[in-house]
């Protein structure tokens, strides 16, 4: 991964308050990670607000924009939005880099660090405001947004699955079930 500047933030030469930075996500930037090649389309922007107290720095992460995703339900690709907020703490700690595990919101750095890199942060944060399930949103009369062929295939594929010709491979199941319930029955006093 190449380093870039654009991501880092000289720390030392700000006034206490909150500063605010922004910043825009494209493909390039997540090709660099090795995103999974099915998200393209990457148009986000992230607002951090960045507010520097004395011994500490208070960061407020605002994501907002859209990836191309194929659908879970139906294949077709579409634009997935993106949106979520994430706070991170940032402490700083002694001259010789004490070293504390970071924790789940906070993060340590030693004061000799002038600069710090958020690249990382805004990839993950990213990254979580993805939802785990990418189905189409449905249309405003209440249908599904997805593909009608691929909503109709998988409708008779269901309907197979369930109708009189099951899968053989369970005709076997079906048999023991009733063994076990039958054993059962025997056992009750």
């Amino acid at each position: 991964m190449k380093h870039n500047r654009e991501y880092e933030i000289a720390w030392q030469g700000l006034k206490p308050g909150p500063h605010t930075y922004v910043y825009d996500i494209n493909d390039r930037f997540m090709q660099e990670r090795e995103v999974d090649e099915s998200f393209s389309n990457w148009d986000a922007r992230i607002t951090l607000v960045f507010d520097k107290h004395e011994n500490f720095f208070m960061c407020h992460f605002d994501v907002d924009g859209h990836v191309t995703v194929p659908c879970d339900r139906c294949g077709d690709d579409f634009k997935l939005r993106l949106w979520d907020e994430f706070d991170l703490i940032i402490k700083l700690t002694g001259e010789d880099g004490d070293h504390i595990e970071d924790e789940v919101d906070v993060v340590f750095i030693p004061r000799s660090e002038t600069v710090i890199d958020i690249s990382n942060w805004l990839y993950e944060f990213i990254m979580l405001s993805v939802p785990l399930q990418h189905i189409h949103a449905d249309s405003e009369d209440g249908k599904s947004g997805c593909n009608p062929a691929a909503l109709n295939l998988l409708e008779k594929l269901s309907e197979s699955e369930h109708g009189e010709s099951s899968n053989p491979l369970w005709k076997g199941l079906e048999t023991f079930k009733k063994e076990v319930k039958s054993k059962k029955k025997e056992k009750k006093p």
